[in-house]
């Protein structure tokens, strides 16, 4: 017989009844019945139910044991008698009667109790993350998380992909966030950096002439955490492929998203292929954002139209975007609602307020409610019910701002809100699209300059030689060129970005140039990259799902943390391992830096 077991805590049915059988595990539960002791050992795989009497040899040793501590039994599997059955346990019809037991390891007082569902302070499960990954909730997340990994990349290498893998020390690059800086030994002054995705490297292998590439791929970005967003790492299915329009690419990847989700969905419906796709533009019109959340059946529309007829006289909306948001049926809700909602855009939103009209059937006729209704005449609110879609027990909210951009984005987080608190969302699907037609270039209000507004290392959607020829004053025509970028989002939640790269090093120096990079400064910024693309490159593009985002999706969670082993805090601290930590005099003295520490206000 083995030494630690014969079969896993997980394994064991009634077909075993009567066999020897051998456990190790952590003690779950301890229960005192009467002089019999039960205990619920789990490992791994599950969890088996094992009893001892007091005569047993093993009685004593048992006895002693309590939470967590690491204990090996030998016994005979028996079944349980009807009333003692646990439908809810795999192994619930059997038990393993004790004889022999051993003790491989005792636990401390416990800092975060496993068995239970009670939630404690992050700090606590963060600093003992080790006891808190043996809780089952948060146990099976990884699991499924180690099952996703393996399906994508199962399902990309049968799509004739191969993966490669790229430095994880390399250059800075303005991908969009801080670098992780590394000094360098050899080299006194200079830092490597770490990848903030393998963007460069995954375009020279298709300039190798690699063709179809794929990684499971860390990256690094030294950015502030969020609830979908991981502070310092984070992990994305990197894809590259060459000779590809963008609808290759798009068709190349919906497979496997699609067939993840639906391994996984458990019961849960997934948009079918080909996802839907939606203009940048008109997402930010219909949606007030770039990840839209199709789950969510509002529609937001632009009724700037109604508030500048001569027949109205609410002046607060002359001259402005003013966008409109449907609440069906929120006319029934009591005016605390709509004063929560006003508050909550002043609070969380930074706005001005936000007004609204309540709809009713009055003697056969749809009229409105409100302090804004008064100041529209019976014409404008029947031209504004048309444009919006409402109908008797309606509201409609607005988002009026000289900006077209901030009208858009209050609008958008009003249409989240609405949708979640008017109870309209399915969270029974999945809803994949595609964001495509994103702007090339953007205004950098702060800094009264052109900027580029997503990958830079996009192909621009214009002429070629009218792109070279293009005047970087002319910023009329350089924020009117859409790009061959596109964002897969799924509900609400935007997995990645891509793009079919600018291959062509003539075109890619005058797009930097016209966000303001001399030509000098792209060219050792991106000496390796232009200089490939000098000795041939083929067209190619691709994208890049973020792995951690698809494995909370599939598992149901609101935040990274349920989904990653060992994450850091909100301050970007591992406080389990003590990191960041400060580093010896000798190890700085051989990178050649001195640490200048902030002085103190």
């Amino acid at each position: 017989m083995h030494a630690y077991r014969t079969h896993t805590c997980g394994e064991l049915r009634k077909k075993d009844v009567g066999t020897r059988a051998r456990l190790s595990g952590w003690v779950n539960r301890r229960r005192d019945h009467g002089g019999l002791i039960f205990i619920d050992l789990r490992d791994h795989y599950g969890i088996t139910q094992c009893v001892v009497e007091p005569d047993s040899p093993a009685f004593a040793t048992v006895d002693k044991a309590r939470s967590e501590w690491v204990l090996t039994f030998t016994g005979h599997i028996e079944a349980r008698t009807e009333d003692t059955i646990n439908p809810d346990m795999p192994t619930g019809e059997i038990e393993l009667r004790i004889d022999e037991a051993s003790v491989q390891g005792t636990a401390s007082d416990l800092p975060v109790p496993v068995f239970g569902d009670l939630e404690y302070p992050e700090e606590t499960r963060l600093k003992y993350r080790f006891l808190d990954l043996r809780r089952e909730k948060l146990h099976k997340n990884i699991i499924l998380r180690s099952k996703i990994i393996s399906s994508v990349r199962r399902r990309m290498i049968d799509q004739g992909f191969m993966e490669y893998q790229t430095p994880i020390l390399t250059a800075s690059s303005p991908e969009g966030a801080r670098d992780f800086l590394v000094p360098s030994r050899l080299h006194p002054g200079k830092f490597y950096a770490l990848p903030q995705a393998p963007q460069q490297f995954k375009q020279l292998l298709m300039v190798a002439g690699f063709d179809r590439y794929f990684q499971i791929a860390p990256c690094f970005r030294d950015e502030d955490a969020r609830a979908d967003r991981s502070p310092g790492e984070f992990y994305q299915l990197d894809i590259e492929m060459s000779f590809v329009t963008q609808d290759d690419v798009f068709a190349a990847v919906e497979p496997v998203l699609h067939g993840v989700f639906e391994e996984f969905a458990e019961g849960r419906k997934v948009s079918p292929a080909p996802f839907v796709r939606i203009p940048y533009e008109e997402s930010m019109l219909k949606y007030g954002v770039d990840k839209p959340d199709l789950r969510n059946p509002l529609i937001i529309a632009d009724v700037g139209s109604v508030f500048d007829r001569e027949d109205v006289a609410f002046k607060a909306f002359k001259n402005k975007t003013v966008r409109a948001v449907p609440a069906p049926g929120a006319a029934s809700q009591p005016r605390s609602w709509y004063d929560k909602l006003e508050a909550w855009a002043k609070t969380e939103q930074g706005a001005a307020g936000l007004g609204y009209i309540v709809f009713e059937d009055k003697d056969g006729v749809l009229t409105g409610k409100g302090p804004i209704a008064k100041f529209l005449p019976p014409e404008a609110q029947a031209e504004l019910a048309k444009i919006v879609g409402l109908k008797a027990g309606d509201a409609v909210f607005f988002s009026a701002n000289a900006k077209k951009d901030r009208a858009a984005a209050l609008a958008g987080q009003v249409r989240i809100k609405l949708g979640r608190d008017l109870g309209l969302i399915d969270d029974s699907k999945f809803e994949f699209c595609w964001i495509v037609d994103f702007p090339m270039y953007e205004w950098n209000e702060d800094e009264k300059k052109i900027d580029f507004s997503h990958n830079p290392f996009s192909m621009p959607q214009f002429d070629r030689e009218k792109f070279l020829a293009l005047d970087p004053a002319d910023q009329d025509t350089i924020l009117g060129i859409k790009a061959f970028q596109y964002d897969i989002v799924c509900n609400g939640i935007e997995l990645s970005s891509g793009a079919i790269r600018n291959h062509d090093p003539d075109v890619m120096l005058k797009a930097f140039e016209i966000a303001g990079y001399k030509r000098e400064e792209t060219e050792v910024k991106f000496a390796g990259m232009l200089n490939a693309f000098r000795y041939g490159a083929p067209p190619h593009g691709g994208t890049a799902p973020g792995i951690d985002r698809m494995v909370m999706l599939l598992a149901g969670v609101d935040n990274l943390r349920e989904i990653i082993l060992f994450p850091m805090n909100q301050r970007a601290e591992d406080l389990m391992m003590n990191a960041p930590s400060e580093a010896t005099l000798k190890q700085l003295r051989e990178l050649h830096i001195r640490v200048v520490k902030p002085e103190k206000e």
